[in-house]
């Protein structure tokens, strides 16, 4: 089978609305030049607005949906979403581990859906364990103080480390939004003016998913970072719904 273009799986929760998990990772991944698989870790019953239910995909299932595809497809790098548990989140770590040689993994710790239902209720740490298989993670401020108890970047980089951060400031108010992004402890900014009605459902799934898309194209670190910011900015000035438009953000263009 000849592969034409980069392969990358999310691993996320499944959204009806296509605003946020699978959906809008796959959206994202073919737009920006990558074969995008998508393994279920949750059916979720929302839209954009309003949450009612969260159904847990079994551990196993989970695994299996990943195996099958591997069994076809070279893939190494993989974002993972919406998991249940941190040791849900260590089983599908320990598995990718297993199979794939030095797995290229962009984890979005998410901890609330947009409508305010909070999928986990333990306290700060939740997946530290996990986080030195992790390339990067992608957490909010509100998640980082959930997590690390704080959303100072130097410490949630060092809790972090060796996994890279890509630290989103956009929850805090100001005239501009304030990203962070760390690798072997030199930190970067990037600074974009604030839009103050430019909230969109599933807008961190959308950051994450084109930073792992960008590093299966071949981008650094720091490349995919800067490219992950604008994809998300495009999204969020796109039309004046919560449901971006994909069509009018930067697709991935060959050099």
């Amino acid at each position: 089978m000849k592969q034409t273009k980069p392969y990358v799986i999310s691993i996320a929760g499944f959204d009806p609305s296509g605003g946020a998990g699978l959906l809008a990772d796959i959206k994202t991944f073919e737009n920006q030049g990558v074969t995008g698989f998508g393994v279920a870790t949750a059916l979720t019953v929302q839209n954009d607005v309003e949450f009612e239910s969260c159904d847990w995909v079994p551990v196993q299932r989970i695994l299996s949906q990943i195996e099958v595809l591997l069994h076809r497809f070279p893939v190494r790098h993989f974002k993972i979403g919406l998991v249940e548990s941190a040791s849900t989140l260590e089983a599908v770590l320990n598995f990718l581990w297993a199979r794939v040689e030095v797995p290229v993994v962009v984890f979005d710790p998410i901890l609330r859906a947009s409508a305010g239902f909070a999928f986990h209720k333990d306290d700060g740490n939740l997946f530290a364990k996990c986080f030195g298989r992790v390339y990067a993670a992608t957490p909010n401020i509100p998640e980082a103080l959930h997590l690390f108890g704080t959303g100072k970047v130097e410490a949630v980089a060092q809790a972090l480390a060796p996994t890279r951060l890509y630290l989103k400031g956009g929850h805090v108010d100001g005239a501009e939004a304030v990203d962070y992004f760390v690798e072997d402890g030199r930190i970067g900014e990037i600074r974009k003016p604030w839009l103050p009605n430019g909230a969109k459902h599933g807008s961190g799934c959308v950051l994450s998913a084109t930073f792992a898309a960008a590093l299966a194209t071949g981008m650094n670190f720091e490349q995919a970072a800067h490219r992950a910011s604008d994809y998300t900015y495009a999204l969020l000035q796109s039309n004046e719904t919560l449901l971006g438009d994909h069509t009018k953000c930067p697709k991935y263009e060959e050099d």
